[in-house]
């Protein structure tokens, strides 16, 4: 069976949670891993998603180890989504918060 394994990052702008973790997450740049497995018996090279992890940097006393976590997805879009929907309604809130002119 061939395997393949592709990296890439992704940015989250507001700190954030994954479903089946209890824990929220800081804002900030993580990597994602994604493996695949090559598809037999077909005419052309195609590949199904195994697994997708996301690399979680440790913290405080746990600075320097990192931990892969297995996500869907699914649940990493989402994520992604709250995240821009959250990073548009700071945007937004920012012109709301502009000072306003006396009417006296």
């Amino acid at each position: 069976m061939n395997m393949r394994s592709t990296r890439s990052t992704v940015r989250f702008s507001t700190p954030f949670t994954l479903s089946g973790y209890s824990d929220e997450l800081p804002a900030g740049d993580y990597e994602i891993l994604v493996e695949e497995e090559l598809l037999q018996g077909l005419s052309f090279e195609a590949y199904r998603r195994t697994a997708t992890y996301l690399t979680v940097r440790g913290r405080g006393r746990h600075a320097g180890r990192s931990e892969r976590r297995a996500i869907s997805d699914s649940d990493l879009q989402e994520a992604l989504g709250r995240d821009q929907g959250a990073t548009k309604k700071n945007d937004q809130s920012d012109a709301a918060l502009s000072p306003q002119e006396d009417e006296t």
